[in-house]
């Protein structure tokens, strides 16, 4: 991450990260109307709107729970610049005409660009990872999800009622197997290079 200050607004994201639903219902309140208007003025409707700012807040839980994400602007800027980002993307897919990004450069400083790439390099490995982990067989997916929830490789072979070494191999290998289908997958180089 650059040289920037954390922001006093990184509060939305540690709010959050912890579901804190005050902060979710301020977040509501207070930055989510801007982009209802922007999306109603621009092609769209008050449902485009909502499906837009929850894929957005969704992709922001995501990744304060990752703890990638450190804000260096006013949350307002770095909410609305997302959302606005997400809903031209949307129109350009379903457009036959290109539709250009133009950012509001007095607006976006250098902090909140940088942040807005970084999301979207999240968002991009996040959904990368999602498609290729359904690609996986059903006790590969069960085994890794207890295991990204559960402390110990012992509760995991409980819970899933097998020895603690055959969790540990059969990780071994879903793991693996998750692993080259990402390296194998078109976006990976470019993705891997950011």
């Amino acid at each position: 991450m650059g040289k920037g200050k954390i922001h006093p607004d990184q509060m939305y994201i540690e709010g959050l990260a912890a579901n804190d639903s005050a902060i979710i219902a301020t977040i509501y309140k207070k930055f989510v109307p801007k982009v209802v208007m922007f999306i109603m003025n621009n092609s769209g409707d008050k449902e485009h709107a909502q499906d837009v700012v929850q894929e957005i807040m969704i992709l922001l839980f995501n990744q304060a729970k990752a703890n990638t994400l450190q804000l260096t602007c006013p949350f307002d800027a770095y909410f609305f610049l997302l959302c606005k980002r997400k809903w031209l993307n949307e129109l350009k897919k379903t457009s036959n005409k290109g539709v250009t990004i133009n950012e509001d450069v007095l607006s976006m400083n250098e902090s909140a660009r940088e942040l807005i790439g970084q999301t979207e390099e999240f968002d991009e490995k996040q959904q990368l990872f999602d498609t290729m982990f359904l690609k996986l067989g059903d006790k590969c997916q069960e085994l890794l999800k207890l295991s990204f929830t559960t402390k110990t490789m012992e509760e995991v072979a409980e819970k899933l009622n097998v020895t603690y070494g055959y969790v540990r191999k059969k990780k071994s290998l879903c793991v693996g197997q998750l692993t080259q289908w990402i390296q194998e997958a078109k976006n990976f180089k470019s993705l891997k290079n950011n």
